[in-house]
């Protein structure tokens, strides 16, 4: 959750594989949305609040979408990453943030670029480091769930506060599964501390950083201090079992945890997404908008499909974690890179980019009236939700020009 986040895992969904790559010229537009959104949270709520931000697996998806990638896919994690990594490489010593690893060789090299932050920073890199490949080993050994780690990235802050996203594949099922971890409140690498893991469960799990399994890691323990010939003698007592399951006789006292399902199909459909949601939120973009956001509306450039575009980037940077429950409805603010709900329109993400960056400029200057009229959209969103209505969905997807007009 976005604000106290408990260190248990906090959800669960499904990630269908998706192949192909992001477009040049999408990939340069997502690096600056993302860049200018990362600014305007840190300008509002600080460092700390994007960590917690990254570390919800409903957030992440919504926050990808937004920026124009496909809702419902994996890929939106390597995509993400990378958006993030070069956007904010340019102002990372200014925001004290900063994004290390990525996919493949690039998180391989997470520990080398820790040590550079340490250097430049005085922040403790070792610490850094060691949490690193700590997770990096839990996600990989001691939670073996069927999926392979291929991504690895590390968030942190000049303060040493840290933040992980990783992602595992399992070609067989066509399935991703991605994990998040956090810093704050975090006592124990070994008491349940996933902020939340993404993905199907394909089988029997073992996991051993499970809070339930603290005896089966300390059997471990005196196993391997034992020398082979004991283990040996355990496991050809346990050979006719088919496998060890760990906690039989433990009992879990934690309340289920939510969990999404990303579907496979590509389209987005009416059981995608909250309507009541969607309409309030075009709602306070295109009939509210002239009354209360009369600063916005006379940037130059700035159209209904602008305002309705920055309705859910106020969202994203000020939405409360409840409603991010349904990431498919964020992909009607720029559309989706393969054209789901509909193409990305580059003249409005352009709008959108020059109105953010000039919110933020101004709120460094001292001027926050461009930001708080931004934070209007979602305050009005939320309060004539329930109380309008809009167009049907399938119209709402059939004429993508007509979206801020509710």
């Amino acid at each position: 959750m976005l604000g106290g986040m408990s260190m248990h895992r906090s959800g669960s969904a499904d990630l269908p594989l998706h192949s192909g790559r992001v477009p040049q010229w999408l990939a340069v537009r997502m690096a600056a949305l993302g860049r200018v959104i990362v600014e305007a949270i840190v300008q509002e709520y600080g460092r700390a609040e994007i960590l917690r931000r990254l570390s919800n697996p409903f957030w992440f998806q919504s926050f990808g979408a937004v920026m124009g990638m496909d809702w419902h896919s994996s890929g939106i994690t390597t995509s993400v990453v990378g958006a993030l990594k070069r956007g904010l490489a340019p102002l990372q010593r200014e925001l004290g943030l900063y994004v290390c690893g990525g996919k493949g060789v690039h998180g391989r090299g997470t520990p080398q670029e820790l040590a550079a932050i340490g250097d430049s920073t005085g922040v403790d890199a070792d610490a850094l480091i060691r949490a690193s490949r700590l997770v990096a080993k839990i996600d990989g050994a001691a939670v073996q769930d069927g999926f392979d780690l291929y991504l690895h990235a590390f968030f942190a802050t000049a303060q040493g506060e840290w933040c992980v996203v990783q992602q595992g594949m399992n070609g067989a099922q066509r399935e991703a599964r991605r994990y998040h971890w956090l810093s704050d409140g975090l006592k124990s690498f070994f008491d349940s501390p996933h902020a939340g893991i993404e993905g199907r469960n394909v089988g029997i799990i073992v996991n051993l950083a499970d809070a339930r399994a603290e005896r089966s890691r300390r059997a471990g323990l005196a196993l391997a201090n034992a020398g082979p010939e004991r283990t040996l003698a355990v496991l050809k007592q346990q050979r006719d079992c088919g496998t060890l399951d760990l906690f039989t006789e433990l009992e879990s006292t934690q309340a289920p945890a939510p969990h999404l399902t990303l579907p496979h199909h590509h389209e987005v459909r009416a059981t995608d997404v909250t309507l009541r949601r969607l309409h309030a939120t075009l709602a306070a973009a295109a009939e509210r908008g002239p009354r209360d956001f009369a600063d916005l509306l006379l940037t130059p450039g700035v159209g209904a499909r602008t305002v309705a575009a920055l309705a859910f980037v106020a969202e994203i940077v000020h939405g409360a974690p409840s409603r991010f429950s349904d990431p498919a409805r964020f992909a009607f603010a720029l559309g989706g890179k393969d054209g789901h709900p509909f193409p990305v329109p580059l003249a409005v993400y352009e709008e959108t980019l020059r109105v953010l960056k000039r919110a933020v400029g101004r709120a460094r200057l001292g001027s926050r009236e461009t930001l708080a009229a931004i934070r209007r959209i979602d305050v009005q969103a939320r309060a004539l939700e329930g109380r309008v209505g809009g167009p049907a969905f399938e119209a709402l997807v059939a004429a993508p020009g007509a979206v801020a007009a509710g």
